[in-house]
């Protein structure tokens, strides 16, 4: 039986999509590389050149932004003091419980929501409801709902990571060929069978782009949960340097919270394409 899996690898591709794959497999990896490496050092000479010369311009001013050595002495500082991989543990385990969650919740809703006409009117309208609400305002809410803080932020995340996740999901779905669906139910599939062997195939690539962006807003609300809730963690560290006014300890935070979003999306990505061994890598 044909699947969606074989209809996505022998589909043909349109000449931008061709060009496009073309002009990646022409640069080698080490130079493209070296352009990443490349674009990050004169982000950090800019900012070493702005700082240094208290730079003001009409909108913006860089006067009282910390140079790069004063953020890398920082982050010295915060490595040798020990506190650094407690923060980090704190912030990854709050982030893998929330987006874990989401993920299971976002992808079961989006395929009954897709596939059942009166489930998507009891449950949709509710949830975009809810989905424009930011994690802000959810936190007072959550404090009073959940007996700790530790699941108030778990809540939080959740929360931001699952509406993409859900609403990727519900347009991935429904995007799946009707063709490959009748032709299953032809040859006798049940639904739970179809949506096995059809529609989740079919739909990964879209579910798994939700999963992407959820990463990206889970890092987004548990840094915001731990500045107003949290004892322990990098948006915690990050908001104490705040109020404490240290301006390195700040910026070593974003760089902190950056990475760990980065590597966090990384991740997804290389599930992505573990799940998905017919598409071929751009």
């Amino acid at each position: 039986m044909t699947d969606a899996r074989t209809l996505s690898h022998s589909a043909p591709k349109d000449g931008g999509e061709a060009g496009a794959a073309v002009s990646s497999r022409a640069s080698p990896p080490s130079r493209r590389w070296a352009l990443r490496v490349l674009s990050i050092a004169a982000l950090v000479l800019l900012w070493q050149f702005a700082s240094a010369a208290k730079l003001r311009l009409p909108f913006v001013s860089f006067a009282f932004l910390p140079a790069p050595t004063e953020v890398a002495e920082a982050f010295l500082e915060l490595i040798f003091s020990g506190k650094l991989m407690s923060h980090i543990e704190a912030s990854v385990a709050r982030v893998l419980a929330g987006y874990l969650l989401a993920a299971v919740v976002g992808v079961a809703l989006g395929v009954v929501i897709a596939r059942k006409r009166l489930l998507e009117d009891l449950l949709l309208p509710a949830l975009e409801l809810a989905r424009p609400i930011p994690a802000v305002a959810w936190i007072p809410l959550a404090i009073l709902m959940f007996p700790s803080s530790e699941a108030s932020m778990i809540f939080i995340t959740f929360t931001g990571a699952l509406f993409p996740i859900l609403l990727n999901s519900i347009d991935a779905i429904r995007e799946v060929d009707g063709r490959l669906v009748a032709s299953a139910r032809s040859l006798g599939a049940r639904e739970a069978t179809i949506i096995r062997e059809v529609i989740l195939p079919g739909a990964l690539p879209g579910v798994f782009t939700g999963l992407s962006i959820g990463m990206g807003t889970s890092w987004f609300c548990l840094v915001t949960a731990e500045m107003i809730s949290g004892q322990l963690g990098v948006g915690y560290y990050t908001w104490e340097s705040y109020t404490l006014q240290n301006y390195p300890d700040i910026v070593v935070g974003m760089l902190i919270i950056g990475a760990l979003g980065w590597a966090s999306s990384a991740a997804v990505r290389v599930l992505g394409a573990l799940a998905m061994p017919w598409r071929r890598e751009h």
